[in-house]
Order: C-alpha cells, then structure tokens, then sequence
C-alpha cells in the first residue's frame, strides 16, 4: 500500500461514521445510494457497522423466520467516496482494528431454515425437514469468545462483507462477486489489507457483518454475528487494474475468486495469483503454475451463500 498508494501509505484526515450517521443502511451493492462520506485517499475512517441481522435477533427464544425479512439482510455502512478513484483502480484498504459494539452478550450464532452446508437449501432442494430453528448468544470480548463455561474460543475478527460498487448492477449484499462483498474470508481481519477493484468513479465502498470468529467454510451458514466498530485506512492505487480482489498480510498475498460451483471459485482466485506471481516476479505464466502447484494455498471463506468464496494465497517468501 504505501510503495504504490497515492497517499504513500501515509494516514490522511480522520472521520466516523456512526449507526446515527448511517441512517438508513443498504442491502445492495451499487452505484445508486448517495455516498455517506466522502474522503482524500489516506484517510482513516472509523465505521460503526450493525450485525448481520441489523440487531433485531436479541435473545436464545427468538426464532429467526419470524423476526427476519429476507433478503434484507447484511445490512452495509457506506458507501465511501474515495476523490480521485476511476474505473481501472483499486481501493487499498488497510484493516486497524475491529472491536466489538453493545452491550452484552453482543455474538449471534443460529440455525436458520434451508440456510447452511450441511441441510438442504432452494438451491439444492431436498425433502428432508429444515433442521429447528436455534439462536445462541454468546458474550464476546477482545480477548475471548466465551461459547461455554468450559470452551473459550479466540478473538479472532474480520470483516465478513467488503466490497466496491459494481458499475451499474445492484447486487445483494448476500453474494460475494468480482467488486468483493459477502466473501466471509477470516483473513479480512485486522493488519491485512484488502485490494478492491474500482468499477465506478469513486469506488463506493461499504462494507459491514463482522464476525468475531469464523471456521473455514461458514459451516451452518452463520459464524459469530457482531456489530462493530471498524478502524480502516483507505488508500488509492492507479491503473492497478487487477479484476478480483486481492488481499496482502505480512507473510503473504491471496487472491479471492466466488463462484458456483466450488472449483469454478478455486479457479478463478489461482487464475488471478497466477497472473500476479508472474507479473511481479517477470517469470512466466507456465512456471508461475507450476510454482502455484507446490507451494499455493487455498482458504475456504464460505460454502452457503449464493457465490462461494475461496483465497488462493502464496508465502511472500517464495515471491522472487
């Protein structure tokens, strides 16, 4: 971010956005909502983002179908107008920290019907029952998640929806794409930064359905919901022109590829790495392949939404 960013990596201004700032929040990505802030690259923003269910699943004797109004779920901060951003550009987003917001017990986890990997859902239809609907509350804090008096889980959060507008679609905040959005990738956390393609002028940035832990594959459809606060620097890099997003930490450079069905989103992402490693490094394609083969790694972000996600990642050792 700081050898190509316009702002050097240097932090800019500094804004919040809060729940009240927001006021109403989006349920699409697309370039048709007036931007919530406008911001010079190198700007630190800090943003207030609802859970998954914007709050409205409060106690264990909920039942989920009965307060929730698909498809307004995974309700979105933003979107962020970064000056100067045009088509062709990608939007660097440093990740500075995450906390939890609310009061207590602020984790949501539940069962929802036909929503998960391991039940049959509309797209892969099945006769079987819907499993009981379950909604469990956990207490999270900044050095735990507490499942029970015997298992405490770390405190390991990322943001599970970020993304930029596409250039004239609306999409659902519930499927992940080419601009980013519902990826549910856990390396979407604090220190990493996420490379997100610029469609429209400005970027349009949202994002928002933190998690406090998540296993690979989102497995029953819903990780650890929490509302948040997200510290961000967005940063703005020209004629990147990279299609999918692209996320760096210290230790290595990942490509996320969504799709159906699930190899199609390997695909996509080792695709994308593919065509870095050898950019970058000035060997070919073919060896980038055959380098990819021995040493690539693969991360399941999710298997339930409309798109699965998946990260194709290389050690920053063996990038040469």
């Amino acid at each position: 971010m700081g050898r190509k960013g316009v702002a050097k990596g240097k932090a800019g201004d500094t804004h919040k956005i809060t729940i009240a700032d927001q006021g109403i929040f989006h349920y699409v990505y697309g370039p048709y909502a007036d931007p919530v802030l406008q911001v010079e690259p190198g700007a630190v923003v800090t943003v207030e983002t609802h859970d998954a269910f914007e709050g409205k699943i409060t106690k264990e004797t909920d039942t989920p179908s009965e307060i929730l109004n698909f498809p307004y779920l995974n309700p979105q901060t933003g979107p962020i107008h970064v000056k100067g951003a045009e088509k062709g550009d990608a939007l660097a987003v440093r990740i500075l920290s995450i906390t939890p917001r609310g009061e207590q017990p602020v984790g949501t986890t539940c069962l929802i019907p036909e929503f998960g990997g391991l039940v049959g859902t509309s797209n892969t239809a099945m006769l079987n029952a819907p499993l009981a609907e379950r909604v469990k509350k956990i207490n999270v804090d900044t050095d735990g998640v507490y499942w029970s008096d015997k298992v405490t889980l770390p405190y390991e959060p990322f943001i599970g929806t970020i993304g930029t507008s596409p250039e004239i679609e609306a999409i659902s905040s519930l499927q992940p794409d080419y601009y980013g959005g519902n990826m549910d990738l856990p390396d979407v956390g604090p220190g990493a930064i996420i490379y997100l393609p610029v469609n429209k002028a400005g970027g349009l940035l949202y994002l928002g359905d933190c998690h406090a832990i998540q296993g690979d594959g989102e497995l029953c459809g819903v990780a650890l919901e929490i509302p948040s606060t997200v510290e961000l620097q967005i940063d703005l890099i020209k004629g990147h022109g990279n299609s999918w997003p692209q996320l760096e930490t210290e230790e290595m450079m990942m490509f996320i590829g969504s799709a159906r069905p699930l190899e199609d989103a390997s695909r996509i992402a080792y695709r994308e790495l593919v065509r870095w490693l050898a950019a970058e490094t000035g060997q070919s394609e073919t060896d980038a392949y055959m380098l990819l083969t021995m040493c690539g790694k693969v991360r399941l972000g999710n298997m339930v939404d409309p798109k699965y996600s998946v990260g194709a990642s290389i050690a920053k050792r063996y990038v040469k």
